[in-house]
């Protein structure tokens, strides 16, 4: 029912120009999930969320958030909103306490300071430095944290957990999931995979402008394409390695080390080499566009 959506997108087309950065898009919210919003960059992500806020304004297609139109009442969908762009800004002189209560100030003072600073010793940040001394990563903290201080009903957060350690995602991660279980909805875009596997109740997955994928975060497993070498201690006959679902042979040196190309899981592939003498193993993830050109190209095929 629609009183139980978050957002609702429909048919939403947006140019810059010549080029068409979103080719009729279309979207439901729940109240109360985690959504990601998952695809390479240049895809329209960012496109789309500025369009839910009347940052910009699409040429045809409608938005609904919280049952009110962001281009007829911008205002009041700010107000439900937390809001994390993809490149924050600031000014460099103030402090990071400086700059959070001029945000606080632009809430009209609706901001639990408390709340804040808690926020603060969680992600580790100093609110005494200036803008222009952080690093990237602490750049990302203040974003982070001015969009969760007000207690939104709605985050709508760009690339959330970009520039930062891997200690520090899990703990956004968790900050999302506990803003969510007080009744937050949070729709965050990301070019990683693992990243909305992890956090995503459900997935919409944008290519070109285009949703080509709505997913539970299971299916976006067999996404996954990994090139792997494996070196042997000693030159072996690596024939079985052919049969393993999943898994191709690219290149290999007389039996001493082999390169492959892993599409899904690493399960069959890593009990299938429990056979053999490993040497060492290296993994790498093929970027996001990698991903999309070989599994959609391949669906396009089958099609």
């Amino acid at each position: 029912m629609a009183e139980e959506l978050a957002i609702k997108i429909t048919d939403l087309w947006k140019a810059y120009g010549n080029v068409q950065a979103l080719k009729g898009v279309n979207l439901d919210v729940k109240k109360g999930e985690i959504f990601g919003f998952l695809g390479p960059n240049g895809a329209g992500k960012t496109t789309t969320i500025r369009c839910m806020l009347d940052l910009i304004r699409p040429q045809r297609g409608s938005i609904q958030i919280f049952n009110l139109d962001p281009q007829k009442d911008p205002v009041a969908v700010r107000n439900y909103v937390g809001y994390l762009p993809g490149e924050l800004n600031m000014e460099s002189n103030l402090t990071v306490e400086g700059q959070l209560r001029y945000y606080k100030d632009l809430r009209g003072n609706k901001i639990d300071w408390d709340y804040a600073r808690q926020l603060a010793r969680r992600i580790e940040l100093d609110l005494k430095l200036k803008i222009k001394n952080l690093s990237k990563g602490n750049k990302q903290k203040v974003g982070v944290l001015q969009a969760l201080m007000s207690k939104p009903s709605l985050l709508l957060l760009d690339e959330p957990t970009a520039g930062l350690d891997p200690l520090m995602q899990q703990e956004v991660y968790r900050l999302l999931r506990e803003a969510q279980a007080e009744g937050t909805t949070v729709f965050f875009s990301s070019h990683i995979i693992d990243e909305v596997e992890t956090l995503a109740d459900r997935v919409a997955i944008i290519r070109d402008g285009v949703i080509v994928e709505e997913a539970e975060p299971g299916h976006l497993a067999n996404l996954e394409i990994r090139n792997v070498r494996v070196r042997f201690m000693q030159p072996v006959d690596i024939e079985d390695l052919n049969h393993v679902e999943g898994v191709s042979v690219k290149s290999k040196s007389n039996g001493s080390s082999v390169n492959l190309q892993v599409e899904g899981e690493m399960d069959k592939l890593i009990k299938a080499l429990a056979a053999y003498p490993v040497a060492d193993l290296e993994i790498e993830h093929q970027s996001l566009e990698q991903v999309f050109l070989a599994y959609y190209e391949a669906k396009e095929k089958e099609g």
